[in-house]
Formats: structure tokens, C-alpha cells, sequence
């Protein structure tokens, strides 16, 4: 009897041990995906961006921070880059297509951890943070404006004018209209637009000053963006958990998430093309998503846009020479992409963010799931030949654990005081 009291004490204090020791990971993940989740977190630093010489400059970002929600520049004096990518809806607009003066054919992208891609827009056709921040703003449909009439705009504000004189040096001196006039840009396919006209009657100083002062617009924002990160959330706590070996920090992931997490690193081989701690592979695929009536080639035609791009990473407006640019693109060839290949996004924070998929056409997180387990409805695999897309046959448990997981990657803890227009755009009256 002694005896078997004792076997029962020691089988007690052995649970015991097992279940609330500090040395227990967690029970529902093998090795392997323990060996996987570290490697998914944590959130390295944002990298550096050698094409952009004001990238970490507190000042600029604060800049960027005021252009960034100005309506001003936009050609109805309504929209900002707030307009498409709120704050308070995830960075993005929570629509299907992008509306902002008028609609787009693509679904808003979010700017969490936007500093982290390496391809900029659904075709990747920027190569920079700081180009791919200029683009809206000359686009018909979204701001609607030229660099003209945006060089104005900071010319004119005496707050937004000191900012960037603080930076970058004296503005070119945009009093006389016949040199500089209210709007101008190029204009490809449209010469006689009249702010081509206008474009064109410029000299090639000018219109090369102006280019100077919109390529700065654009790393100033850039520097903004560059601090919307998200890199904290319950799974990263997990993965402290695991690293440590922290029961209560590995209780931050319910056992329904845990179990989603090995679903995502195993049947549903989300892994795949969803990898590293930003959960995207910075890559682009077709993805057999059904798609509107009509052929968006996706990314065959984001690189041509690339190559041709005056404000690329090979570029004289990039400040590391065009080392970078030199090796980029390098990995940009055009002929042996398909058509129908769109970005990778991030999953973090993507139980916040729909719609989904480059046209939104997917509504709910669930719905996406749902899709891949059954491939319902699926694109043809003519145009779209991902092979590892099959049927996964999830249960409806699995969907749960799986979404348990997504909604375990939600971190939107970021300093509200980035989430709105700054008092000032220097960031020395920021107390003023």
C-alpha cells in the first residue's frame, strides 16, 4: 500500500511538473513545428531602404506623416492617402475596389508592414516605398493631381516649406507661373493632355527640379509608412512562450489556434507561399482565384511598368547610385512569368483587412478558407498553374482552428499619434 501511495504522489508531481513547469512547451505542437514557429517570430527591424537617404529620419517622417493625410493634394481637394488606406480600417478602405475620385479596378492594399516587401502594388510595379508613394498621386482615378500642382502645394504652405526645407534644402522658387504653371506632368500615350502640354513647354532644368521635389514628396512618405508596423501579436507572444520556455506566455495562443497553427504549417500548406515572420513570401502566384470579367495579366505587366518607370531603383532619384536597382532587377525577368500572378500579401493583421484577394472578390476570412479547401469555382488552371493547389478538404473544426490562428497574428497596437495628421509637419513645433 506504501508503495502504490507513492507511486501515486510521484505520478501527481510528475503531471504536475509536466503541466506547469516552465521547461514544458507546448503540448499540441511536435518538435518540428515548434522548430517552425521560431523561425516565424519575431518581427525582424524594418530593413533598411539604401534608395531612400531620409528613410529613418525622424523629420521626414513627420513630413510624410503631414502629407500623407492632406487632401490638398489631390486634383478635387478631397482626397489623401488616408482616403484608401484609413487608419482605422486596417490601412485600407474596407471596400472590393478602390475608390477614391474615381473607382479602380484593384482592391486596397494594406500598409502594415508595408516597409517590408520588396514589390510594391498587386503586379509588384514599383520597386521602392518612396516611388510607390508617388503613383496615386498622378493617377486619374485616385488623386488625380500632377507633381506640378503637389511642388505648389509645399511651395505654398509655409509649415509644409520649412518642413522640407529643413531636409532637403531650398525649394525652386514657384512664384512665376510661366516657368512653373499649376499643373503639369507627363503624360505617356496623351501628349496633347494639357498637362502634358503644359509638361512639355517647360525646360529640362525646371522640369528636372520638379521631379527632384516629388521624388522627395515621395521618400518623406515613404519614411512614414515605414513606422505602420505590426509586430506583437498574441502569436509572437507564443513564440516568446516556446523560446523561454514561459507557460503563461504560451497560453496567449488558445489551443484552438495552436492546433490551427499546425494546421497552417502542415495540411494546408498556407507555409508555402505565406512563410518567414512576415507570413508572405514577397513573391507573387496565381492563385486560381475566380476573377471579373475581363484579363488582368498581373504581373508580366507590373514589371514592364517597372522597367520603363522613371522613378525605379536604377534611377538617378535613387541616393545609393542604383546599387540596389542594379541587383533588383535583375530578378525582374518578363518572359517566363504567367499571367494572373498577383503579390503575396501579409497575413498579420489580416483578420482585420477584408475584403481579400486582388479584387476583393473574396468577402470574409472564412470564405477564403473555405476556398481552398475545396477549390470551388476555381479559376481554370490554364493561365493559373500552381500545382500545389489542391483540394485540402478541411472540416469545419479545421476551418475554425485554422481562422483561430489567423486571428492569433492581429497586432494593431501601433502609437496613436501615427494615426492621424500631425499638429505640424516639422517636427520640432510638434509641441506647438
Amino acid at each position: 500500500m506504501r508503495t502504490l501511495i507513492s507511486f501515486s504522489v510521484l505520478l501527481v508531481v510528475a503531471l504536475w511538473f509536466v503541466t506547469r513547469s516552465p521547461t514544458a512547451p507546448s503540448h499540441l505542437l511536435t518538435g518540428q513545428e515548434v522548430a517552425i514557429a521560431l523561425e516565424l517570430s519575431p518581427l525582424p527591424p524594418v530593413p533598411p531602404s539604401p534608395t531612400n537617404r531620409v528613410a529613418d529620419d525622424p523629420a521626414a517622417a513627420r513630413l510624410g506623416q503631414a502629407l500623407f493625410f492632406d487632401e490638398r493634394l489631390s486634383g478635387t481637394g478631397d482626397v489623401s492617402c488616408a482616403t484608401c488606406h484609413d487608419p482605422a480600417r486596417g490601412w485600407g478602405d474596407g471596400r472590393r475596389l478602390a475608390k477614391a475620385i474615381a473607382h479602380h479596378p484593384r482592391h486596397t492594399l494594406t500598409l502594415w508592414n508595408v516597409a517590408y516587401n520588396r514589390w510594391f502594388f498587386w503586379a509588384g510595379r514599383k520597386d521602392t516605398l518612396w516611388s510607390q508613394a508617388l503613383a496615386p498621386f498622378e493617377d486619374p482615378r485616385e488623386h488625380g493631381t500632377s507633381r506640378l500642382a503637389v511642388a505648389h502645394v509645399v511651395h505654398d504652405d509655409d509649415d509644409l516649406r520649412s518642413a522640407y526645407e529643413e531636409l532637403f534644402g531650398a525649394l525652386p522658387d514657384l512664384a512665376d507661373g510661366a516657368r512653373f504653371p499649376a499643373d503639369a506632368r507627363p503624360v505617356a500615350g496623351d501628349e496633347e493632355h494639357p498637362h502634358a502640354r503644359a509638361w512639355a513647354a517647360m525646360e529640362e532644368r525646371d522640369q528636372a527640379l520638379i521631379d527632384d521635389v516629388f521624388v522627395n514628396v515621395g521618400k518623406s512618405i515613404a519614411a512614414y509608412q515605414r513606422r505602420i508596423v505590426s509586430r506583437r501579436a498574441p502569436f509572437d507572444v507564443f513564440v516568446e512562450g516556446l523560446a523561454a520556455r514561459d507557460r503563461d506566455k504560451v497560453a496567449a495562443l488558445s489551443e484552438s489556434a495552436q492546433r490551427g497553427f499546425s494546421l497552417f504549417v502542415g495540411k494546408a500548406q498556407c507555409l508555402v507561399c505565406h512563410d518567414g515572420p512576415n507570413f508572405t513570401d514577397l513573391e507573387f502566384h496565381a492563385n486560381r482565384v475566380p476573377t471579373g470579367e475581363g484579363s488582368d495579366p498581373g504581373r508580366p505587366l507590373g514589371i514592364s511598368r517597372l522597367l520603363e518607370d522613371p522613378f525605379n531603383s536604377l534611377s538617378r532619384h535613387a541616393d545609393d547610385g542604383g546599387e540596389e536597382g542594379r541587383r533588383k532587377l535583375a530578378l525582374a525577368p518578363m518572359g517566363w512569368r504567367t499571367p494572373g500572378e498577383f503579390k503575396t500579401p501579409t497575413l498579420r493583421n489580416v483578420a482585420r483587412t477584408a475584403p481579400y484577394m486582388h479584387e476583393g472578390q473574396i468577402a470574409t476570412l472564412r470564405a477564403v478558407v473555405e476556398f481552398y479547401s475545396t477549390l470551388e469555382n476555381a479559376a481554370a488552371p490554364g493561365e493559373h498553374t500552381e500545382t500545389i493547389l489542391v483540394p485540402l478538404h478541411l472540416s469545419e473544426a479545421e476551418v475554425d482552428d485554422l481562422l483561430a490562428f489567423l486571428a492569433s497574428l492581429t497586432d494593431e497596437t501601433l502609437d496613436a499619434d501615427l494615426r492621424r495628421a500631425p499638429a505640424s509637419a516639422r517636427l520640432t513645433s510638434q509641441s506647438n
